[in-house]
């Protein structure tokens, strides 16, 4: 088989704070196209890689979270779909398309199979939307990354929802708030989101069916806000950003209220983040407060499976990627979610299938 070139996305070294595009370097390795007999492994083509915030946690040397660090000056490991060119495993063939567990380069030799779930190709779904609208990690029991089953999760499971209650969404227009707020629709809710800039809210609005959005860096008052699309309270908050959005929606939840703790994005930029300030009113108002993971709910993932992609193919859900083309372009891609570049799930295209 032929030795070809195999461009890579490598860490240089670990950080503290935001990334930042150099703190990654592209480097040229070369790979055989062939599994070695005898190792069980698949050597695939990546086509789609998804770049995620939990990412960020993987920059710094610290064992101690769900999943260990990046190795410095190793290819970046990330959920991707791919491409099967061969395989040295009964369980997956040549042609196969695969999402899970992969490497930030061109080729990857994937030994650790338990990682994969083997894709069935429909016409009517991209290819790239298992990496957000039906993404899932079922071989992860303590990841929460995949935005499409943890949104289906974290609404259903933490916020017990009901026909008519309030919901407020954070980050509303990226890969997991996107979808809670249409799920939120479809069940019968009243349905408002947070985005950063009047593109984001524009489209909360007039694509995703958000009854009403709000640009956060235009308030300097975010409690005001909140009781401006709010004034009866929230019953259920669907927090992606944590910080001070946190700290104004305490203020203005309903008693027996529901927060479906799902990411911190507000705070990866700081090495000594600042605390919460209104945690009194979980008590006053009976608040149910919980941060979860998707692997928790794994029994729930057919049911997800078939709701969402029935959804989806009925036009009752739309998605919204943001896709680059080229592997060079996963940095600048990876960094822009911490500032909030991207309009839905950033995914980076490295080949067509």
């Amino acid at each position: 088989m032929a030795t070809v070139k195999n461009g890579q996305v490598v860490l240089k070294g670990y950080i503290e704070g935001a990334p930042k595009k150099d703190d990654m370097e592209m480097k040229i390795g070369t790979v055989e196209l062939k599994a070695p007999k005898g190792s069980g492994a698949l050597l695939v083509k990546n086509l789609y890689l998804s770049c995620d915030p939990y990412m960020r946690a993987r920059m710094r040397n610290f064992h101690g979270s769900y999943i260990q660090p990046f190795v410095p000056g190793q290819p970046i490991e990330g959920f991707g779909v791919a491409k099967v060119l061969d395989s040295d495993n009964p369980n997956f063939k040549p042609g196969d398309f695969i999402s899970g567990f992969t490497c930030w380069e061109e080729y990857s030799l994937i030994h650790n199979t338990s990682q994969l779930r083997k894709i069935q190709p429909d016409d009517s779904i991209p290819l790239s939307y298992h990496l957000g609208l039906l993404g899932i990690a079922p071989f992860l029991r303590n990841l929460l990354c995949m935005p499409g089953f943890t949104a289906y999760a974290g609404f259903y499971e933490i916020c017990s929802p009901k026909k008519g209650e309030c919901v407020f969404v954070s980050a509303a227009s990226g890969a997991v708030g996107q979808l809670v707020g249409q799920l939120a629709k479809l069940h019968g809710c009243y349905v408002v989101g947070s985005a950063g800039s009047s593109q984001k809210v524009d489209l909360l609005k007039n694509k995703l069916g958000f009854d009403e959005a709000f640009n956060y860096k235009e308030e300097t008052d975010l409690d005001a806000a909140l009781k401006r699309y709010f004034p009866q309270g929230i019953d259920i908050y669907f927090d992606n950003v944590g910080g001070a959005m946190l700290d104004a929606a305490l203020l203005n939840m309903q008693v027996h209220g529901r927060i479906a703790v799902c990411g911190m994005v507000s705070l990866h930029s700081y090495s000594d983040p600042k605390g919460i300030h209104n945690l009194f009113c979980l008590v006053t108002k009976r608040i149910k407060m919980q941060g979860f993971l998707q692997s928790d709910y794994m029994h729930k993932f057919p049911q997800f499976l078939e709701h969402v992609t029935d959804s989806y193919k009925q036009g009752k859900i739309v998605y919204i990627e943001d896709m680059t083309e080229g592997l060079e372009t996963a940095p600048a891609a990876f960094v822009g979610l911490f500032s909030g570049k991207n309009i839905g799930k950033q995914v980076v295209c490295v080949a067509r299938e």
